[in-house]
Formats: C-alpha cells, sequence, structure tokens
C-alpha cells in the first residue's frame, strides 16, 4: 500500500471531503487536499533500494475555525505509523475566505525483491 492509499484510509473515516492534488468540485467549508511532494529511494552500497521513502502534504482547507480537524487528522496519523515532517499555517486566503493549514507527512516503505 501506497502513503497516498493509506491517507486515504486514514483520514476517510473524518466527516470531510478529500481529493488528490486539487479539489475539482464545489468547495465545502471544510475540505483536505493530499498533494504527492517525494517518492525517493535510499541508496545504498549495492545501488539496490531497499526502501522507498514517500512523502505528501495534506492541505488542510477551512472557512472557520480548523484546529479541531488538524488534531483529529494529527492523532489518526501519529496511531497509524506517519511521520509527522511539517506542520504549517500558510494563511488565511481573503478571496477565497479559506485558511490555509499543511501537515507534511512521511512513511518509508520496503522495496520488494521480484
Amino acid at each position: 500500500m501506497s502513503l497516498l492509499e493509506n491517507l486515504n484510509s486514514i483520514l476517510s473515516e473524518l466527516d470531510v471531503e478529500i481529493e488528490t492534488g486539487t479539489f475539482s468540485n464545489k468547495a465545502p467549508d471544510q475540505y483536505l487536499v493530499l498533494v504527492p511532494i517525494i517518492s525517493n529511494y535510499e541508496l545504498y552500497a549495492d545501488n539496490k533500494p531497499q526502501v522507498d521513502i514517500e512523502e505528501i502534504r495534506i492541505s488542510i482547507y477551512s472557512k472557520g475555525n480548523y484546529l479541531s480537524l488538524k488534531r483529529s487528522i494529527e492523532k489518526k496519523l501519529i496511531n497509524g505509523d506517519i511521520t509527522i515532517t511539517d506542520r504549517r499555517y500558510n494563511g488565511y486566503e481573503k478571496d477565497t475566505g479559506y485558511h490555509h493549514f499543511t501537515i507534511d507527512v512521511a512513511k518509508d516503505y520496503e522495496v520488494e525483491e521480484e
């Protein structure tokens, strides 16, 4: 299972719409956008990767108070053994009326040999 699949599974338990890359429907008052940012192999002496490191940015958009949703997401991530690498308030978007907060996450996956 990839990190994107894992996040969709974990976060689907929340009462919030989730999309990948961009939100294409009419935006509700709160929603999440998952953006893959890195997929990288760790290098080893034999040049064969053994670990795939995936990172995704979770963007929280909210027209109201986003803190409860942020805490719920963080709790689910920690309980799901997903590493939180950064949390950041990106500001209030005057043109849309949304607060924008991001949580960057990472997870290591063993590379399966064929």
